[in-house]
């Protein structure tokens, strides 16, 4: 080892001056790439719409025949003027947030938005400004960081398209040439969409679940075919997925609150609970691979930023699957908890893991006693047989997804599969139903519909009942190789026994006859 001369040690290092060294074009190929995956940048946009004040969120995908063209989304929060939108759009620029806000860093829309679509285009207005607009393309940051004006006349058209969401003020953030659209093989159109829209589905349920919970807040998922404005080919409201959501405890004497002394920080709750084992809940089964579920879940002004993981006190381990912990981090700043850019997990110092060694409730349990519970918890409940189920093809379109979720939830998955969509259409008099193996549609006979709607025209997800009765009847005869003749006659006196009954339910409708 090479000699070192003693000098006095100086802790603070001399400059002499400074300077502005603003960023090279070049990092706008970082920005492009910061990793983040598609349902995580639209969450980190709802973000900025929840610290607009919006009630209202729609999640809009387009598409046409062939392929999804672009994807917008649209709130009715406080909206920007042109001053707002210039400093939103200014990469490296950082906002002031308050305490309560979601932002944190001031890059989740640029970064989210160009880590996914080549084109970045912002469209809002306030209740004292007219519409405005700015675009933001990959091309254009390495071309010295160039925003484009949007043509106020096409900014007040997209507007006005969406006068339903956005009446005073409000604010639309489109994406085109989104790689994860451009990337879709041929005709896979509909299975990318039914997978893209339940994973992200599953994550705005999840992370915004406190939000969702609350009368004044909806977001919605719609698809939409560009020749057919205002047609919903699919309608999704967004119903919270509480991570947290058991009717009973898996342990007597759980949740309880430990309290976790943490150095520079004070007191920190830890709200420890004991899922019933086995449990079918959504918030139990509906959120990941359970071993990847357990431990903490850190909430960030009631914005779950972290779901699951133990933060370097210990590693996961099947015994303590039912172990959930949630913790509202601090609101001021600190030095033990930092929060990655993508609001997708949580460091912390090792003083958090000195302060959970420490950490107790009213009773006197401590952190030890309480995953001694979990585990207690687990393995009574694991002594009980379960019963395997056969998996399904999932259904798709056509089905109300509070069913579809259900089924997720209930079966397991037959991989490989396209979803199973239901479809109005004409069919002989004489038959209520077809399947389309190919294709794996249920036909329905679009001339017995308003048997099902009162006399009404039915929207997408009608007949809830009827559609998944036949579900289960017919999910099986979407995965069979060779078609038998007695399955085939299956099919036929199912479907003349359910004509018969169309038929009786509709004679009840006209004649006035329905039982309350």
């Amino acid at each position: 080892m090479p000699e070192i001369t003693s000098t006095d040690w100086q802790y603070e290092v001399p400059t002499t001056g400074s300077k502005q060294l603003p960023p090279d074009a070049g990092y706008g190929r970082a920005l492009t790439n910061q990793g983040y995956d598609f349902e995580v940048a639209v969450a980190d946009l709802i973000d900025n719409s929840i610290d607009a004040g919006a009630r209202n969120v729609v999640v809009h995908f387009l598409r046409d025949d062939s392929r999804v063209t672009s994807l917008l989304i649209v709130d009715d929060g406080c909206g920007m003027d042109d001053n707002g939108l210039d400093a939103a759009m200014t990469v490296g620029r950082r906002r002031d947030y308050d305490d309560r806000a979601l932002g944190l860093y001031g890059t989740g829309l640029k970064a989210g938005s160009l880590s996914n679509a080549a084109s970045l285009t912002v469209i809002s207005r306030t209740r004292r400004s007219r519409a405005a607009g700015r675009r933001l393309t990959s091309a254009g940051i390495e071309d010295g960081f160039r925003c484009d004006t949007v043509d106020p006349a096409y900014a007040q058209r997209l507007i006005d398209r969406y006068d339903g969401v956005i009446q005073w003020q409000g604010t639309i953030i489109r994406w085109d040439q989104v790689r994860a659209f451009e990337t879709m093989a041929p005709g896979q159109t509909e299975r990318f969409l039914s997978e893209a829209i339940n994973r992200l589905e599953r994550h705005l349920a999840l992370h915004l679940h406190r939000f969702l919970g609350r009368d004044d807040f909806n977001i919605d998922i719609v698809v939409e075919h560009v020749a057919l404005p205002g047609e919903e080919l699919e309608h999704i409201g967004v119903e919270p997925l509480d991570p947290f959501g058991y009717r009973l405890s898996g342990r007597s004497g759980y949740p309880t609150v430990l309290t976790a002394p943490l150095e520079g920080v004070g007191d920190l709750a830890l709200r420890a609970h004991i899922w019933p084992a086995k449990s079918k809940l959504p918030g139990y089964r509906d959120i990941g691979p359970l071993a990847d579920r357990q431990g903490f879940y850190f909430y960030r002004n009631d914005r779950l930023v972290q779901a699951g993981g133990w933060n370097g006190h210990r590693t996961a381990e099947s015994h303590l699957s039912l172990a959930r912990i949630a913790v509202d981090l601090p609101s001021q700043a600190n030095d033990v908890f930092s929060l990655d850019v993508k609001k997708e997990g949580v460091t912390a110092t090792p003083a958090f893991v000195r302060g959970i060694e420490k950490a107790a409730d009213a009773r006197g349990g401590t952190f030890r006693s309480y995953l001694e519970a979990a585990q207690a918890a687990y393995r009574a409940g694991n002594s009980r047989a379960e019963i395997e189920r056969k998996p399904v093809i999932y259904p798709g379109k056509g089905l109300d997804p509070k069913i579809r979720r259900t089924v997720r939830q209930e079966l397991p998955e037959r991989g490989g599969e396209d979803p199973i969509t239901f479809s109005w259409v004409a069919l002989p008099e004489d038959r209520f139903f077809e399947i389309d193996r190919d294709g794996h549609v249920i036909l329905l006979n679009k001339q017995y519909r308003d048997a099902f709607n009162a006399g009404r025209r039915g929207g997408l997800n009608d007949a809830p009942v009827t559609k998944t009765m036949l579900y289960l009847l017919l999910e099986d005869c979407f995965a069979l190789g060779r078609w038998e003749k007695k399955r085939q006659d299956r099919l036929d006196y199912w479907n003349t026994i359910m004509l018969t009954a169309v038929l009786s339910q509709r004679e009840r409708f006209y004649d006035g006859q329905e039982t309350t």
